[in-house]
């Protein structure tokens, strides 16, 4: 018999603040952390914004401990992965005793380490090169980093699926724990903004292209991209018999998740065909109906396409009750934090059931005309949410959902 997972501890850090607390109310009150893009020189490109983690450093989390191994993603995920181990009410000596392992979700590790690596070699030759950067041009680095500053001895992972990479590795992490393999585990993602990033992106026209203002606004008829962002959020997931030892609070349970693929991204349908899958196998997982499911965490940033394919694709799932379903989407106002997108999602959705209050999507005045979604809108809702369903998606294809739900003892 499959054990259940919870949620007794978040962590996290992005340009809303480092917690779900701060989060939530960011979101509620409409405070973006999308600003002009002053990190890194975009002259001639497109896009003029970006949502940076602005003046953060990792000694307010880490203490005084030699941070010069971390580049910017592994001090950001070290950070959350301190933040989620406090809140969940692990202390080191507790830790020392069990195998608490991670497993971080990333698309591209540190792409900006990775490039000046390479760019060194070619313009100073491998003498000349850090070791410690060497170290740092793996994908799976912030994880390792992560789990020795925290001294994490169980099992650790790094999934990597692109934007969907975050909301993946939950996913991951609940199998392990549900099939007995692990007790306790951190899981999230992870993602720094860097020029390499922003850059391909840009030329990709994946970004908004407004210089003057912004619209990256989910679902909106003059989107016309997104956003890129930077964050990290971790939850510490254990099973039953771990927090009835520890005593530990339990915030949400994880219900059931799963995965899908659309192979080729430009049909419409298909795509929109693979992302209703994916939303019914986490219900089937789940063991509920979509007529269960209290509110949605839409993975919707800005795309033109995936948007609405998203859109439709809840229709296709609802039965054509979509519209009576609240939505919301995060990313109007964090933008697109890729790996770490997913982690985040779920820090809100878990805050949203314990408040009561669903965030709007911060600028959404009008939908596009025949989107699905009629309670959609910029205004807070109130909910009394028992299961919530979030949705990540890439724009290779990838799809995931997950399914959380209020926690509810049973004797």
């Amino acid at each position: 018999m499959s054990r259940r997972v919870f949620i007794t501890g978040i962590g996290l850090i992005s340009s809303l603040g480092d917690s779900a607390a701060q989060l939530h109310a960011a979101l509620c009150s409409e405070r973006s952390g999308i600003a002009r893009n002053q990190s890194f020189d975009i002259k001639g490109l497109t896009c003029q914004f970006a949502a940076r983690v602005e003046s953060f450093q990792a000694e307010k989390y880490l203490g005084s401990i030699n941070l010069r191994p971390l580049n910017r993603s592994s001090r950001l995920a070290s950070a959350a992965a301190r933040l989620a181990i406090n809140d969940s009410g692990w202390t080191p000596d507790a830790l020392a005793q069990e195998n608490v392992g991670l497993v971080l979700g990333t698309m591209f590790g540190s792409l900006r380490t990775i490039s000046e690596f390479d760019q060194r070699i070619l313009e100073a030759g491998p003498t000349y090169v850090s070791p410690l950067d060497f170290a740092n041009t793996v994908i799976s680095a912030a994880a390792g980093q992560a789990a020795i500053v925290h001294k994490l001895r169980g099992v650790n992972s790094t999934i990597s699926t692109g934007p969907t990479s975050g909301l993946q590795a939950i996913a991951y992490a609940s199998d392990l724990i549900r099939s007995g393999g692990a007790k306790a585990l951190l899981a999230g993602g992870v993602e720094e903004l860097c020029f390499q990033s922003f850059y391909n992106f840009d030329r990709a026209g994946l970004l908004c292209a407004c210089n003057k203002s912004h619209c990256a606004i989910p679902f909106h008829p003059q989107r016309n991209g997104f956003v890129l962002g930077e964050g990290a959020a971790l939850l510490m997931l254990e099973d039953e018999a771990s927090i009835s030892q520890r005593g530990a609070p339990v915030l949400a349970e994880i219900r059931g998740h799963a995965s899908g693929f659309a192979p080729q991204t430009d049909d419409n349908d298909e795509a929109i065909e693979a992302i209703a899958r994916t939303m019914q196998l986490a219900l089937s997982d789940a063991r509920v109906d979509a007529d269960n499911i209290d509110c949605i965490s839409a993975s919707a940033n800005g795309s033109i396409d995936w948007d609405r394919r998203e859109a439709h694709a809840i229709a296709k799932v609802f039965d054509g009750h979509s519209g009576e379903v609240p939505v919301t989407a995060i990313k109007s106002l964090l933008g697109e934090t890729l790996g770490a997108a997913g982690a985040l999602q779920v820090a809100s959705a878990v805050q949203a059931m314990g408040d009561g209050v669903l965030p709007g999507i911060s600028g959404l005045t009008q939908l596009e005309h025949d989107l699905p979604l009629t309670h959609s809108t910029n205004c807070n809702q109130r909910i009394d949410a028992d299961l919530t369903l979030v949705n990540s998606i890439g724009f290779d294809g990838q799809c995931c959902s997950l399914v959380i739900a209020r926690y509810e003892r049973t004797n």
